[in-house]
């Protein structure tokens, strides 16, 4: 009879199971083949090196990323999170097995000797003592566990992408505030030289003054130009300050000191290969979060429909059971039962249904973020590969307008010198040079940000060329002799 019995409920338990709710498919979303910014050609889909910042060949940047990712609160709390989803999942996956709980109980109790219910000869006193497993099993005959674990798996999966959302931005922000302290630091190396130059100029206008061939105007103007350019460099200072501070904070080390550098000393990243396919947005980790995450409410649909149909489960215990501890383990004192239930809803005034409407609404809303996701993706991308190619060309118009700035300095001094001008040229001249050679400097980190921001975007950067041919023809920024 037990064997009939057991068999019975393991081909209903086996057979005619189902599974309900849609099985997920990847929208497709209508991207252009190519980047608007990348020039015809074809290109594989190369990996992308995960340290792709060690492409700027600064070891100093390197040891800073490297404890940003160690160190960092964010990256220490999405790894939190993913020990979160990863118990969550093992829960999940735990249903697939029954839950056996033990049981242990004893009691006496006294009958009423006057009541007349008990037998000649029976004791008033009774004693009750039982040891029992007991287990009940949900039948996932509709998929409900199924979906549900499937649910679980892709925000498990969701979490890990979103710790390399973190790590690459984080790695993007150490990159980006790391090259505006050498920024700083190159802009405070020219203003120095600049100051230097003005002082210069204030020791000339007092020699001409006391020769009685200037006026005093030309001294305090002089001095005028030295006082500012003195406040310059201490509101540089600041600056500075401010970003190693901030760096101190992304990487996780608040007592951070860094020596000074110059931006102007620092490789420049190589080339991304022509033709970039739109492809390469798949291996973002933000667009795989997304997915994650619409996979995640695709599942739901099927937890939700399965609520409307009946759960099956199976009950059954087993154990023994005695008057007296003597007997407990004897023959006979053995006890178990088998069961098989059902339970569905029979009028639920439309709930069910309307939290199966609110599973399918909010997989419709995953579907809009994820392709929300991928278009400013594409976009992103789209824009730094823009913002390389302008600042690049920037580049030689700035170094022309240094060029130009720092000849007409030379003209406007001998001028100057000569009699033939008054000293607000020379003036003029040396705050045009001190502007250019700033926006030079400021022009090549905006360079170097929106390679960042490149890499980025592509989910990392991508394989360097062997040969020079694939690598920016752009040199290093000369600083004034």
């Amino acid at each position: 009879m037990k064997a009939r019995l057991a068999a019975a409920v393991a081909a209903f338990a086996l057979g005619g199971c189902t599974l309900l709710g849609p099985d997920y498919k990847r929208p497709q979303i209508d991207l252009p083949n190519r980047y608007p910014e990348a020039e015809a050609g074809t290109a594989a889909a190369v990996p992308v090196p995960a340290n792709w910042w060690q492409l700027y060949e600064d070891p100093l940047l390197d040891k800073l990323v490297a404890a940003g990712l160690v160190q960092n609160t964010d990256v220490k709390l999405s790894v939190a999170r993913i020990e979160e989803a990863e118990a969550l999942l093992r829960e999940a996956a735990a249903t697939r097995f029954p839950q056996v709980d033990a049981s242990a109980s004893s009691s006496r109790s006294r009958a009423s000797t006057r009541s007349g219910a008990l037998p000649s000869g029976a004791t008033a006193v009774r004693g009750n003592l039982q040891l029992s497993a007991n287990t009940t099993f949900e039948i996932d005959f509709w998929g409900r566990l199924r979906r549900l674990r499937e649910a679980a798996r892709a925000q498990y999966i969701g979490t890990r992408y979103a710790r390399d959302v973190v790590a690459l931005t984080l790695a993007a922000a150490i990159s980006q505030t790391y090259f505006t302290v050498r920024s700083l630091d190159a802009q405070l190396i020219v203003s120095e030289e600049t100051l230097k130059a003005a002082e210069d100029s204030v020791e000339i206008a007092r020699r001409r003054a006391e020769a009685g061939v200037v006026s005093d105007l030309d001294v305090s103007q002089a001095k005028a130009n030295r006082a500012q350019l003195a406040a310059q460099i201490k509101d540089l200072r600041r600056l500075r300050a401010a970003a190693v501070h901030q760096l101190g904070v992304l990487t996780g080390v608040l007592d951070l000191n860094l020596v000074a550098g110059d931006l102007r000393r620092l490789p420049v990243p190589p080339l991304p290969p022509a033709g970039l396919p739109s492809t390469l947005l798949e291996r973002r980790p933000d667009v795989r979060e997304a997915e994650a995450a619409l996979v995640a409410a695709n599942a739901q649909i099927g937890v939700a429909r399965a609520a409307q149909f009946p759960t099956f489960s199976i009950t059954g215990a087993l154990g023994v059971q005695s008057a007296q501890l003597s007997n407990l383990f004897s023959s006979g004192a053995g006890i178990w039962s088998v069961g098989l239930g059902a339970v569905g809803p029979i009028f639920d005034a439309g709930r069910y249904a309307a939290r199966t409407d609110q599973a399918e609404a909010r997989a419709r809303q995953a579907a809009l973020s994820y392709e929300r996701t991928v278009q400013n993706a594409f976009r992103e991308v789209a824009d730094a590969l823009s913002n390389v190619r302008l600042a690049l060309e920037a580049e030689q118009d700035l170094r022309e307008r240094v060029d130009q700035a720092r000849n007409t300095l030379r003209l406007a001094t001998l001028r100057y010198e000569s009699g033939y001008s008054a000293y607000l040229e020379v003036l003029d001249a040396q705050r045009t040079l001190n502007d250019a050679q700033l926006a030079l400097v400021r022009n090549r980190q905006s360079f170097l940000g929106f390679s960042v921001d490149l890499m980025n975007a592509l989910g990392g950067g991508w394989v360097p060329y062997e040969t020079q041919e694939g690598r920016f023809s752009l040199p290093l920024i000369e600083p004034r002799a």
